[in-house]
């Protein structure tokens, strides 16, 4: 997660291994889908999100 006080925004990122002292903070998941900016701020989610068990194209239409 970044901000910026001026423009009042906050960016949601992928987790990385190694964060850049003053990049930002890291956010797990849970707690990024519970983020809620102040008021009158934007947020704008930039994570790829990925399903652990989306469906296939076959199951999803009913066939096993």
């Amino acid at each position: 997660m970044s901000f910026n006080y001026p423009d009042g925004a906050v960016w949601l990122d992928d987790l990385v291994e190694i964060i850049e002292p003053g990049a930002g903070y890291a956010v797990c998941g849970i707690h990024g889908d519970r983020l809620v900016p102040p008021m009158g701020w934007t947020l704008t989610d930039r994570r790829n999100t990925v399903r652990l068990f989306a469906p296939t194209p076959a199951t999803a239409a009913g066939v096993a």
